[in-house]
């Protein structure tokens, strides 16, 4: 048991050695936007996003009519079909269907991770919503119906924690780093078009959604460093391909 033991301290402490920079960066990332998000509900709750937010969300409509959005028709047909993809019920759709797959897998330990990330992110991110009470943008008319307060925005909150948490997990077992590049971009992508989407059709506030996207990276890239932090522990399993970086 105690020589177990040791060769996992080992083990973590040759992981650290690797990271000795990577690691702290991360953690200093997810410092700057918890932080980040700090700062702008300051201002939210003492009213100076005010003029920001206004002339943003005007920005997105017909100055004729402010009632149309910009673009076309099919342009406000495709930003509903986005924004559906940071939806509570596509999120726990997805969600589920990667827990179930990593199960059968018998990677147990990472399909409870993953549950217990979005999950952890959707308490958070309710509990925020009641706290502030933040009303509905009332300058536009809603192109969604929605029923629940405005800051921050769950959709670009609950879509950086799924996606980004998702997608850091499927590029952990990729050998290549294109490849890990292009998870990651992917997710990182749908993140930010379903937050724009939420301005566009005028049921967030920019300062809603850029909060959602502080919060949920921030969140997304804790439960990262948990993960592999387990993971070195033994608590959660390996994804059994190692990284090229981590390769002898």
């Amino acid at each position: 048991m105690g020589s177990e033991a040791n060769g996992r301290f080992a083990r973590l402490m040759a992981w650290l050695g690797r990271r000795e920079l990577a690691l702290p960066a991360l953690l200093f990332v997810i410092a700057g936007a918890i932080l980040a998000f700090g700062k702008l509900a300051i201002e939210v709750s003492e009213g100076g996003t005010h003029s920001f937010d206004h002339t943003l969300l005007l920005a997105f409509r017909n100055p004729a009519d402010p009632s149309d959005p910009l673009g076309p028709l099919w342009l406000e047909e495709a930003a509903r079909d986005i924004t559906s993809l940071g939806s509570t019920m596509v999120l726990t759709v997805v969600t589920l269907a990667v827990a179930g797959f990593l199960a059968l897998a018998r990677k147990r330990g990472a399909a409870l991770l993953v549950l217990a990330s979005v999950g952890g992110g959707a308490l958070l991110s309710t509990l925020l919503k009641l706290g502030f009470e933040r009303p509905r943008p009332d300058l536009v008319p809603h192109a969604v119906a929605v029923y629940t307060a405005s800051f921050p925005s769950g959709h670009a909150m609950l879509s950086a924690v799924t996606y980004l948490t998702l997608g850091t997990l499927l590029a952990r077992i990729q050998p290549r780093r294109r490849l890990k590049a292009y998870i990651v971009a992917t997710a990182v992508l749908l993140t930010l078009l379903v937050g724009t989407s939420r301005v566009y059709l005028g049921v967030h506030w920019p300062t809603d959604v850029l909060a959602g996207w502080c919060l949920g990276a921030a969140w997304a890239m804790l439960c990262w460093v948990v993960e592999l932090w387990l993971q070195r522990r033994g608590q959660v399993e390996s994804n059994g391909t190692p990284d090229q970086e981590d390769a002898p």
